[in-house]
């Protein structure tokens, strides 16, 4: 079965949201200018930030996995209240259920996208980058491909999954 990613942004544009947040956030803590930030659109990409690009490449690196740092942190944040009465008390309302939707749609967004990993290809190819940057960068690209590809089979879905049920059902079974 498949859906077309743009219902599949529709439904979960609260996660769209945070991720071109997320890439706003890594742009203001390195005081890189931002010229437009579109939050969600319907269409493709359902968000996007233009910037400046940074004077440093491992710059252009985090503000391109910032995504995967906030929204898998927000995502377990926000199911995290809901994760007790939904998954053991069996003792849930309306809003407990909203909370893990919150939660798994914030995460499902996580992965920096393939423009991200473009972003991060062109500068790290560049011959004045240093050994390091490349290092780290070159399996970034490749991750962040996989990535994509597995989107194809709902990893990101999985992945959403995971940080919202998983993590909080772990941090309950480790606190009880």
């Amino acid at each position: 079965m498949l859906i077309p990613g743009i219902a599949i942004s529709i439904a979960t544009c609260p996660g769209v949201i945070v991720h071109e947040l997320a890439h706003q956030l890594f742009c203001r803590l390195f005081k890189i200018p931002v010229f437009q930030v579109v939050y969600f659109q319907v269409g493709n990409p359902a968000g996007f930030v233009l910037h400046e690009i940074p004077p440093y490449k491992w710059q252009t690196i985090l503000i391109a996995v910032g995504p995967f740092l906030v929204n898998t942190l927000l995502g377990a944040l926000v199911a995290l209240p809901a994760a007790i009465p939904v998954f053991t008390l069996n003792n849930a309302n309306f809003l407990h259920y909203v909370l893990i939707y919150l939660g798994v749609s914030i995460a499902m967004h996580a992965f920096p996208s393939t423009g991200d990993a473009a972003e991060i290809w062109k500068e790290i190819k560049k011959d004045d980058t240093k050994l390091l940057t490349k290092l780290a960068g070159y399996p970034l690209v490749g991750l962040i491909y996989l990535g994509s590809l597995g989107s194809m089979i709902w990893l990101d879905l999985v992945y959403g999954l995971a940080v919202a049920v998983g993590i909080p059902n772990l941090i309950i079974q480790w606190l009880a």
